[in-house]
């Protein structure tokens, strides 16, 4: 039975499921948006039960597209603070306020926007070394994909500042994120109970609004150049911090 929504929450959703597809075949950035349109339908908190399903669906999708383009030091350098990151937000978020948690990483995705946009004006060639840099950007991650899947615009400024090709971008993130969100889920099932029979029939009809934007992001990255791949992520982090900032 198709779940009870009005015709404008059914397109909002189905938009936002279109958008989730074309993040995952690698438009990063936009997925912020996704965010925003799936909150305002649900709530904040109720949506992450709703999109994880979707992502995690997606993900495997991404994995099995761009697997040959990961690079493996960086999904190891990662992955343990993202962990991290997802237990503290496992017991930190559940209660959290939610429109000053988004206002808070807002902010700091605007400043490291900001921080991002100097560099490539200065044409800085050099990579952050410092081990905190790692360690900082995988909390974070980690600790705002449990609250909100807010983590993909930090892991675009992780991957931004290494300077990575645009396919071993993707591929890395593919990787990353599939992992992460498998393990996310058992805490949005049983610990938060987020996602119950209801959500799910939620997601089976956005399907195939996740596969047409799968298709169509692939479409579209084949393409953008490298450089210009860059430009797009920075622009599209940023109108979604913006969107953030000012959303109630």
């Amino acid at each position: 039975m198709l779940p009870l929504f009005s015709y404008m929450e059914w397109f909002l959703i189905l938009i936002a499921a279109f958008i989730i597809g074309m993040s995952k075949a690698g438009l990063k950035g936009v997925d912020m948006l996704s965010v925003t349109l799936m909150a305002f339908v649900f709530g904040g908190k109720t949506s992450t039960g709703i999109v994880l399903p979707l992502l995690c669906v997606a993900d495997i999708a991404a994995v099995a597209y761009y697997h040959r383009h990961a690079e493996w030091k960086h999904f190891w350098k990662l992955i343990p603070w993202m962990v991290l990151g997802i237990l503290s937000g496992v017991y930190l978020g559940k209660d959290m306020n939610e429109v000053l948690f988004r206002k808070i990483m807002a902010l700091i995705i605007l400043v490291t926007i900001i921080i991002v946009l100097w560099m490539e004006y200065r044409k800085v060639k050099s990579i952050p070394q410092n081990p905190l840099f790692v360690v900082g950007t995988g909390l974070t991650a980690g600790f705002t994909t449990m609250i909100g899947n807010l983590a993909g615009a930090f892991a675009n400024l992780y991957f931004l500042a290494m300077q990575m090709p645009k396919n071993n971008f993707i591929g890395t993130a593919a990787w990353i994120f599939l992992c992460i969100n498998l393990f996310k889920l058992p805490f949005q099932v049983f610990y938060w109970k987020n996602i119950q029979w209801q959500s799910i029939q939620t997601d089976i009809f956005l399907l195939p609004a996740l596969a047409l934007g799968f298709w169509a992001g692939i479409r579209i990255v084949h393409r953008i150049r490298d450089d210009n791949y860059r430009k797009f992520v920075i622009l599209m982090t940023l109108i979604g911090s913006v969107i953030l900032l000012f959303k109630k």
